[in-house]
């Protein structure tokens, strides 16, 4: 009982010390990443015209749906069409500014706002679309039916984690959530640290997509 204990309070100690570094990191991150909206919001509409900014449905914590911001990276149409109704290749309508923010990853620089509020963190699960079954295609038809879905719910979702760097974006659900629970079973703040230094690897050397 003692054992139980004790790992509870370490698991819950563990907790509050992510959070508070998700709290200041990306409020630092918010301030000093300035220059880089104000230039990226400029050469968008300079490309393209307005709007700067989508936003998207996202599974979170607990299964609770949240909206994350992220820069446009392709034309306007593109946006508009539902996500499991593509009118046309997607990747073809990537603006010239959208890929230099994808392969920079600073299309989702907005989505610091979302890990501040609490509803994401640096690391974790990759914050899926309530659609995503849809989207990469899967054998199941909800996720609820994804054998252990709901563990993989009991944290908040990440910008980066263990699918994340070593999945394929496009790989299926079902595929990659044997990482999200090695991640959950293994999460600490040196394993955070190195996710985060091989996500910063990738972005200079390598490629998300």
């Amino acid at each position: 009982m003692e054992v139980l204990i004790s790992a509870e309070q370490t698991k819950t100690s563990n907790d509050v010390v992510k959070r508070t570094c998700d709290i200041i990191l990306s409020g630092i991150g918010l301030v000093v990443s300035i220059p880089v909206w104000v230039i990226s919001s400029v050469a968008i509409v300079m490309e393209s015209g307005g709007p700067i900014f989508i936003t998207q449905e996202r599974v979170g914590r607990n299964g609770r749906i949240f909206n994350i911001l992220k820069f446009r990276s392709m034309d306007k149409k593109a946006h508009e069409e539902s996500p499991t109704n593509h009118k046309t290749n997607r990747t073809e309508r990537i603006t010239k500014v959208g890929k230099i923010l994808r392969a920079t990853a600073m299309d989702e620089l907005p989505q610091l706002l979302s890990i501040f509020s609490g509803d994401m963190s640096f690391v974790g699960p990759r914050p899926i679309h309530p659609e995503e079954l849809r989207i990469n295609g899967s054998k199941y038809k909800k996720l609820e039916e994804i054998p252990d879905f709901d563990m993989r719910c009991t944290i908040r979702p990440g910008l980066t984690g263990i699918a994340q760097v070593y999945k394929g974006k496009y790989d299926r659900l079902e595929r990659k959530i044997k990482y999200d629970l090695l991640y959950l079973k293994k999460r600490s703040f040196l394993l955070d640290a190195k996710l985060v230094f091989l996500s910063f690897y990738v972005t200079l050397f390598g490629k998300w997509e």
